[in-house]
C-alpha cells in the first residue's frame, strides 16, 4: 500500500522513489499501533502531510484514513485467500498457560483480530480480547500507551504488577513497561533484540517455546 502511494507521489513530484522498508519502517512506525496511528507515524517520518479524512473514506482517498482503509482491504483479502499461520511455539505456550490456570488475553491494535484468531484456529485460547474495535469503543489510546494492556488486565481481574506482557513490537514492549506490568517479554522475530530491551523488555526470546524449557 505504501509503495504504491509513494511511487505515485514521487512520479507526480519528479522525485526519487524511496520504497517502504518492511523491516525498519514497519518495526519503527507501524507494528503494534492502531491502524491510523501507524499510517500517521510513517507519513510524519517521511515529512508527508495528508488530510486526516474520516473512517468512512474510501480506500482510494489520499488521506490518513483512506490509506489505512486501503491497507485494511489488502489485509482482509490476504486473510481470505492465504489464511493465517500461527507460531507453533507461541500456541504451545499459551495452551500451557491455560493448563496452569492462568488467565490469557490477546491485545492487538488490529480491528481484524477476531478474523485472524478464527482463521488461525486459536480463538478459543483467550478469555479476553482487547483489539482495535474495543479500543475505539472504549476510547483507549494505542501502544506505546499502556491503555489496551491495562484494559486486558482489568478484564482478567488481575493487577498489572502481577501480570506479564508478551510482545514482538517495540511499541508494545514500551506499553508494557509504561503500564507497570510485572514482567515484559520481548519476542524477537526480525533481529531487533537490543531494541526490544531498550524499549523495556525484561527478557528477549526468539520464540515463546523457549520459556517452556
Amino acid at each position: 500500500m505504501f509503495d504504491a502511494f509513494l511511487r505515485n507521489r514521487a512520479a507526480q513530484a519528479a522525485e526519487p522513489f524511496v520504497p517502504f522498508d518492511p523491516v525498519a519502517d514497519y518495526g519503527g512506525y507501524i507494528d503494534g499501533k492502531l491502524r491510523y496511528d501507524g499510517v500517521r507515524s510513517f507519513l510524519t517520518a517521511r515529512g508527508i502531510a495528508l488530510p486526516e479524512g474520516a473512517a468512512t473514506d474510501p480506500p482510494d482517498a489520499n488521506t490518513v484514513h483512506g490509506l489505512g482503509n486501503r491497507k485494511n482491504a489488502l489485509v482482509l483479502s490476504l486473510i481470505r485467500t492465504k489464511g493465517v499461520d500461527a507460531y507453533d511455539g507461541s500456541v504451545r505456550y499459551v495452551r500451557a498457560a491455560g493448563d496452569a490456570g492462568l488467565g490469557r488475553a490477546v491485545v492487538s491494535a488490529s480491528a481484524n483480530t477476531r478474523d485472524v484468531l478464527e482463521a488461525a484456529g486459536i480463538a478459543d485460547l483467550f478469555e479476553v480480547r482487547i483489539d482495535g474495535v474495543v479500543a475505539a469503543e472504549q476510547h483507549l489510546r494505542g501502544k506505546p500507551a499502556p491503555d489496551t494492556f491495562l484494559a486486558a488486565a482489568n478484564a482478567l481481574e488481575v493487577d498489572a504488577s502481577e501480570a506479564a506482557v508478551f510482545e514482538d513490537a517495540l511499541a508494545g514492549v514500551a506499553a508494557g513497561q509504561a503500564g507497570g506490568f510485572g514482567f515484559v517479554v520481548g519476542v524477537d522475530r526480525v533481529g531487533q533484540a537490543e531494541a526490544l530491551r531498550e524499549h523495556g523488555a525484561d527478557v528477549v526470546v526468539q520464540d515463546l517455546a523457549e520459556l517452556l524449557e
